[in-house]
């Protein structure tokens, strides 16, 4: 690789570690401080002259003070003459603001996508953004990962012979169907009305879960009630058991916990997107990490490979399997 530097902001640097020791490289101290007025300041304490570098930090609760520390160090990094600078955002929370559903709101979405190109990203690296749309708020080139691999390897392991994979809303349901490609499982889907940020509605089942293992797939799980939701429809549908896997586990308010408490929840599976899962204890819980397909990810743009290329390759096998 080429001259590369990798700091961390303060969300996530367990993360940050584990990708730097997939790459070999050291993870370079952040000093972040916090004047009387409440305001920040970010410094980068090692050299970024010249080198490709890499700024890790999710935007994890609370999200307002990790996304002005990202914006503070990639203003940083711009001032200390890097040559390139990425933004890698394992979880990009306001991606779920990609639309105006009601009047003289804001797309914060997109807003917050043209901050970070103004403060100084040239590139992007998330993953498993909450709409595909968002991808197209940026006027930099992203790199947007999924984690499909880690969950398949993980459930894979376990006996498929009588599951389904069930996407709690039909948004959702192109990546559910893959998901059950992979797993050579059939899929189902709820319908699904979104009432409040933390209430929804289910009407219906759409796909067969009778005497079924369910393997629950979400993009994200932040208070659970889609999940609860779901589960009640899935009892009433005849479901035998209920697993339940997302990309970010963002667990608000004891989300675990709750989850955990209903008795046909077997396990809850989520990636180390964030921290929130680590610091929710549960004998049901699993935590998958995606360092490695974001240093891959952070080792393939370093050296001008494609990213993309990765994902091609998961598609070729996924048709052959298929036919």
């Amino acid at each position: 690789m080429s001259q590369i530097a990798v700091f961390s902001g303060s969300a996530h640097p367990e993360l940050a570690k584990e990708i730097c020791a997939e790459l070999g490289v050291p993870l370079n101290a952040t000093r972040v401080k916090r004047f009387s007025n409440d305001c920040l300041e970010v410094q980068l304490q090692a050299n970024c002259r010249e080198q490709d570098v890499f700024l890790v930090q999710t935007l994890s609760a609370p999200v307002q003070d990790h996304l002005v520390e990202l914006l503070l160090m990639l203003d940083a990094a711009r001032g200390a003459s890097a040559a390139r600078i990425t933004a890698v955002i394992p979880h990009y929370s306001y991606a779920r603001s990609d639309k105006k559903d009601e009047p003289r709101i804001s797309i914060g979405g997109r807003l917050v996508a043209d901050l970070l190109k103004t403060a100084g990203a040239d590139r992007v690296l998330t993953m498993t953004l909450h709409s595909p749309q968002v991808h197209g708020f940026f006027s930099v080139p992203v790199d947007h990962l999924h984690a499909l691999n880690e969950l398949t390897t993980h459930f894979q392991a376990q006996d498929l012979g009588n599951a389904v994979v069930v996407s709690p809303d039909l948004g959702n349901a192109k990546t559910a169907a893959a998901f059950a490609r992979r797993l050579g499982v059939p899929v189902a889907a709820g319908a699904k009305e979104r009432l409040t940020d933390t209430k929804v509605r289910i009407s219906a089942i759409i796909g067969e879960v009778r005497g079924r293992d369910v393997i629950i797939l979400d993009d994200e799980i932040a208070s659970g009630g889609s999940i609860v939701e779901l589960l009640r429809h899935l009892r009433a549908n005849g479901a035998r058991s209920v697993r339940v896997a997302c990309t970010h586990g963002i667990f608000a308010d004891g989300a675990v916990e709750r989850l955990a408490a209903e008795p046909d929840v077997r396990e809850i599976v989520c990636t180390n997107t964030l921290p929130n899962a680590a610091r929710q204890h549960s004998d049901k819980l699993t935590i998958l990490s995606v360092a490695p397909a974001l240093a891959e990810a952070m080792r393939r743009i370093n050296s001008g490979e494609s990213v993309s290329a990765l994902f091609d390759a998961e598609t070729r096998v996924e048709r052959v399997a298929a036919e």
